[in-house]
């Protein structure tokens, strides 16, 4: 998120998890992370929307000389938490007390099709450093590997094994609770998460394939579908019509014990570097809306990603930072501006604030 002060200078609010058993909370980006994650977070936001402060509670840490871990505790003062904000002065510090980097790609590391500013640069120092990089995206239009040729257009060298799509979050979900053979998914999305299915030898049908049919809708008429589908996975779709949702609505509410998996629920997305548009949460809605049920999000802030990650990298989740550019979803809840911030009502308090995640690449004089 783009935070505007009244003098017109830009920052962003940047924030990690104290777990740890020094305070080492760090913001630029605006946001703070939840209670209950126990990793580091950095959140690099370039959005310009409002979002609602998850009221009543922030969360405070503390350490001591004789103490190995961190306190957390709940509360309910705004006016003790307005106070702890403070610019980030060492960013080596932090780069020192991770190991591994997880980044958001829409709006952190690209707008659209338009590589942020500073990127590259802040890349290659991290890995100069011996530090372990990772991207995640809740975008699931795309597969792991037409991320990979997204990264090399705009001149970044990643590797597919860093990339973290929602689109195979979801079919590594599906293959991590051993879904049946003789089932299908039946999706409601766009290429990247049929690409994903097929890799991991999952059956399916949808996908944008559906998007041109339509519903006569006459007397007596009855809509027939597949009632072998024993899952309905949900993501950002283009071609989003209501044939999409009756099929998505009759399998979930027919089939027997047929899963609702979503990618994301984000409220919107970065197609452009021009405006915000309405997300994949929109699509989400409208099925959890005909069934009456909520989905498992496999996508951020789902613990899944998370975990899945932990596991395959050997990572302790204490030495995670992520870098990311929304509230609900890298963070779960924030702040959208440095006057809010700094205002006595704003409960959800970083530590530090920074201009943006190229700071982590300046290098500031110790005081």
């Amino acid at each position: 998120m783009m935070l505007m002060t009244s003098s017109s200078t830009n920052y962003n609010i940047i924030s990690i998890s104290t777990c740890s058993s020094s305070r080492r909370s760090c913001v630029a980006g605006g946001t703070l992370i939840g209670p209950s994650l126990n990793y580091r977070f950095l959140a690099n936001k370039n959005i310009s929307t409002t979002t609602h402060l998850s009221s009543g509670w922030r969360i405070n840490s503390s350490s001591s000389s004789s103490s190995s871990s961190s306190k957390m505790e709940i509360s309910n003062h705004p006016a003790a938490a307005a106070a702890a904000a403070q610019p980030l002065l060492n960013p080596d510090e932090l780069i020192d007390s991770v190991e591994t980097f997880i980044f958001d790609c829409d709006g952190v590391i690209w707008k659209g099709d338009s590589l942020i500013d500073g990127v590259p640069q802040t890349l290659d120092m991290l890995r100069s450093k011996g530090k372990r990089l990772v991207f995640v995206t809740n975008n699931s239009t795309k597969s792991r590997k037409q991320y990979g040729k997204k990264f090399e257009t705009l001149g970044l060298t990643v590797s597919e094994e860093e990339i973290f799509a929602s689109s195979f979050a979801a079919a590594a979900y599906l293959k991590s609770i051993d879904f049946p053979k003789d089932k299908k998914v039946y999706v409601v999305g766009e290429d990247g998460i049929l690409k994903e299915l097929q890799l991991a030898g999952i059956q399916y049908l949808g996908g944008p394939d559906d998007g041109g049919k339509n519903i006569e809708l006459k007397p007596g008429y009855l809509m027939e579908h597949d009632e072998s589908v024993g899952a309905v996975v949900v993501g950002f779709d283009r071609y989003f019509n209501y044939y999409k949702i009756q099929y998505a609505t009759l399998c979930i509410r027919e089939n027997p014990g047929c899963l609702f998996i979503a990618t994301n629920r984000d409220a919107v997305t970065h197609l452009t570097d021009a405006q915000e548009w309405a997300g994949g949460g929109s699509m989400v809605g409208a099925i959890s809306g005909s069934t009456q049920r909520e989905p498992l999000v496999v996508g951020k802030p789902s613990t899944f990603m998370m975990d899945y990650l932990a596991t395959k990298f050997g990572i302790l989740k204490s030495q995670i930072c992520m870098v990311g550019d929304r509230l609900d979803t890298d963070i779960l809840f924030g702040v959208t501006s440095l006057s809010m911030l700094q205002s006595p009502n704003n409960s959800i308090q970083p530590d530090f604030y920074a201009r943006g995640i190229s700071d982590l690449s300046l290098k500031v004089a110790s005081v």
